[in-house]
């Protein structure tokens, strides 16, 4: 055996060990998870004419209040209920209907009396409502606000979103207007507010329901009025039949309604409070029936999951076809056939658990077993990018585990659960899908086609959640990050024609119409980060990766001024965003990013909006170097999470502020090493994919290391954009930053659209370039595969 492949067996073999240990931790976790027990369905029992008031122990749903409905039944025996905090709607589903039990609908003739202020609904109909406080009258369509036929004025705190959004509803028809509800109280008259001195702004709003409908809706302490044939009713706090209804949700926990005779049961899925014994005490018309939380349990798979699985499992088997036909080793053919099969039931998992009910986590551990495990070795050679991409996501998944195991619900294992699925799908899917790329089978015109195709797919999304969504995204999808991954892709395609020195003659309208195909999904991608998100955190990785990309095509040319130029703005950059802390104030007075800049300065002045970035910090101070239980974390393992858990958004934006007070900094400095490892090894295999361009015979090889050089760059700079942001807001070095951090955090949208692709990409690409290094005898072979 030649010294290279004993370097490069014991390079894998590191990395199998280290795998096999995240495992024996992870199982570690389960089998030391105390039992837990949850209720399977709770049984209520009302005589007609008596009522009973429900809340978050009573109903077990963690995110109720203590005194959150009113469950009765009237003369004749129906059920009814309302909801007691207004600031915590109830939802009701009616079919396929959802009704919140602090919306109104208005109707001609109603009076609303909103703190001093009162308005009469002169007008209603299907799409609009004109209202009137016996002074001014205002025409509202859901998107806009006239006062007299009229514009407002725009507010003066007014953001840029914002008047961006009211000058697009201004220049546009009705049906492409955006839906912008109208807020209740303040002092001014302004853009989309209705003003009322004595009434707090945005407690109330009018606002456009899915059936078209303008609605009253009351989100807060203060009760706001509506009129009745039978007098004054608060709106928040109305009688609500339940005659029609199939399940209310409170809060993310919801409750199945079946009703018999004197008893009302409610079956709880969701968010479910979880007890270490099947006791609690209860008044005597509620019951409970427990079930205690197993390892391997799997919710009936509905037909739809069947189907999906089985037509996944053959889109796998189709994928091999090609090697069939080369007529290769049985053992080739096995990785593609697990993957497939891998893919299938990651399928069949992800569909039950969204219709029936989320499996057990031993069966959602396995399939991260199997996944991790076939990414490893789906190729003949361990190479440096799998095996530290596997232990980042083992990595990740750990931390998920502790979080659902160590939590006092149900609903933060399914963070955990969800990951393993979309990881399941995700990954086997995208290395079937990518293989030809290894095979060195792609085509220039086609992929140029289907880059478009994606390009076109991303700004879809893009438009419907500027349309339909908010800054978390639409349809429970983000659509910026399948954005992210088709604009590193045709960029690098663009930039690998353009450097490929196309002829002049090839310069036609054609030629540059594809050259401006990157430029607008770019810029559409800055008009989202401007108009949905609040915290700007889009910019910085649009920044990031175009500054990397610079960097890259500079070098790539020989272009030395421009890439020192270059490299000299971007320290000055870095410069500037270590002094920001000294000027936040200053940004914040100039209304950019104004709120997040001063807490960022001075969270204790804020210690409502400061907690997420204070707890943060206790945390981190708490792990110290060796963990909260000094022993990195092991003696803690499958223990309850602890006061960790109480930081806003910690599965997503604070995922390594966990880490570091589960595990320590020295977990932390490894998970840095991996993180680091992970960006040098794509950076590797583009500068080798750039290095077998320039040696390649024709035009499609160059093309084709060409493009993923530039691909590779593009990927590492958003995921280095991605490992700043979160570093740099658990540390309190930014403002805080609503982006995930790539392979830690449970974000699904982030690992399936764009993490599972990159490495795919970065996967498929290595075995090529180390079939056209093979040929040119090699002598530097690392103990890594190339």
């Amino acid at each position: 055996m030649t010294p290279g492949r004993q370097r490069m067996s014991f390079g894998a073999a590191t990395a199998s060990v280290l795998l096999a240990l995240l495992c024996a931790v992870q199982l570690l976790a389960v089998l030391r998870a105390p039992a837990a027990w949850l209720p399977r369905e709770i049984a209520v029992t009302l005589q007609p004419g008596t009522s009973i008031v429900l809340g978050r122990a009573e109903l077990g749903a963690p995110r109720a209040a203590a005194r959150q409905l009113t469950l009765r039944r009237d003369a004749a025996g129906a059920w009814w209920l309302r909801n007691l905090e207004p600031v915590q709607p109830i939802v009701l589903r009616r079919g396929d209907a959802r009704v919140r039990s602090s919306d109104v609908p208005l109707v001609r003739g109603q009076q609303i009396q909103a703190g001093a202020a009162r308005f009469e609904v002169l007008a209603q109909d299907a799409g609009s409502a004109t209202l009137s406080n016996g002074e001014r009258t205002w025409h509202y369509d859901g998107a806009t606000l006239l006062q007299d036929g009229a514009l407002q004025p725009a507010c003066p705190d007014a953001l840029l979103a914002s008047r961006a959004l009211a000058l697009w509803n201004r220049i546009t028809p009705y049906p492409l207007g955006l839906a912008r509800p109208v807020s209740l109280g303040g002092l001014l008259y302004c853009g989309n507010r209705l003003a009322s001195s004595t009434f707090e702004a945005g407690t109330a709003s009018l606002g456009r329901l899915p059936d078209g409908r303008i609605a009253l809706s009351v989100r807060g302490d203060q009760p706001v009025l509506v009129s009745t044939e039978n007098g004054w009713e608060d709106a928040a706090q109305r009688d609500q039949p339940l005659a029609d209804t199939d399940a209310v949700a409170v809060g993310r926990t919801v409750f199945t309604l079946v009703p018999n005779g004197d008893m009302l049961h409610l079956r709880p899925s969701g968010q479910v409070a979880l007890s270490n014994t099947p006791q609690v005490q209860l008044p005597d018309a509620v019951r409970w029936q427990w079930q205690e939380r197993t390892l391997f349990a799997l919710p009936s798979p509905t037909p739809l999951a069947w189907a999906a699985a089985i037509g996944v499992l053959l889109l796998g088997a189709v994928s091999v076809l090609p090697l069939l036909r080369q007529r290769v080793a049985g053992a080739r053919l096995a990785m593609p056939l697990i993957a497939a099969l891998v893919a299938a039931t990651a399928t069949l998992l992800l569909i039950t658990q969204r219709s029936s009910g989320a499996p057990g986590v031993g069966v959602s551990l396995l399939l991260a077993w199997a996944t991790l495990w076939l990414t490893l070795r789906f190729y003949a050679r361990i190479s440096l990018l799998p095996a530290a991409a596997v232990l980042l996501l083992g990595a990740g998944l750990l931390v998920q585990l502790e979080m659902g195991l160590g939590a006092s619900d149900t609903a933060w294992l399914r963070h955990f659960q969800n990951s393993t699925a979309l990881l399941g799908l995700g990954l086997p899917g995208m290395l079937l899908l990518l293989s030809s790329v290894g095979r060195n089978n792609l085509s220039r015109p086609v992929t140029e086609r289907v880059l478009l195709v994606l390009a076109g797919i991303a700004l879809v999304g893009v438009l419907l959640q500027v349309c339909f969504g908010s800054e978390t995204g639409v349809f429970d999808i983000q659509p910026f990050e399948f954005a992210k991954f088709a604009l590193a892709a045709l960029s690098a395609h663009c930039l690998a024609l353009v450097a490929g020195g196309a002829t002049h003659q090839q310069r036609n309208w054609r030629f540059w119409l594809r050259m401006a195909a990157p430029v607008l999904l770019f810029v559409f991608l800055l008009g989202v980060a401007l108009v949905r998100v609040d915290d700007y955190s889009p910019l910085v990785l649009l920044l990031v990766w175009s500054s990397a990309m610079a960097l890259v095509w500079c070098a790539s040319r020989g272009r030395r001024a421009a890439l020192v130029t270059a490299a000299v703005a971007i320290c000055l950059l870095v410069a500037g965003g270590a002094a920001m802390r000294s000027g936040g104030a200053v940004l914040g007075a100039l209304g950019f990013y104004p709120e997040r800049f001063q807490v960022w300065s001075a969270p204790t002045v804020h210690p409502h909006t400061g907690q997420q970035m204070l707890l943060g910090a206790r945390a981190i101070a708490q792990g110290g170097w060796l963990g909260a239980d000094h022993a990195f974390g092991l003696a803690a393992l499958g223990g309850a999470a602890g006061d960790a858990l109480a930081i806003p958004a910690i599965q997503d934006d604070f995922a390594p502020a966990f880490l570091l007070q589960r595990h320590g900094l020295a977990a932390g400095l490894a998970l840095w090493t991996l993180q680091a490892l992970f960006l040098v090894a794509l950076v590797r295999v583009a500068a080798g994919a750039w290095g077998r361009a320039l040696a390649a015979n024709d035009f499609r090889r160059a093309w084709l290391g060409r493009f993923q050089c530039f691909a590779l760059c593009g990927g590492a700079a958003f995921v280095a954009g991605h490992l700043l942001l979160a570093w740099g807001t658990n540390l309190a070095m930014f403002p805080i930053m609503g982006q995930p951090m790539s392979f830690l955090s449970a974000g699904g949208s982030h690992l399936l659209f764009f993490i599972c692709p990159l490495l795919a990409f970065g996967m498929a690409s290595t075995p090529f370039n180390e079939e056209i290094q093979s040929c040119r005898s090699m002598s530097n072979t690392k103990s890594w595969a190339r």
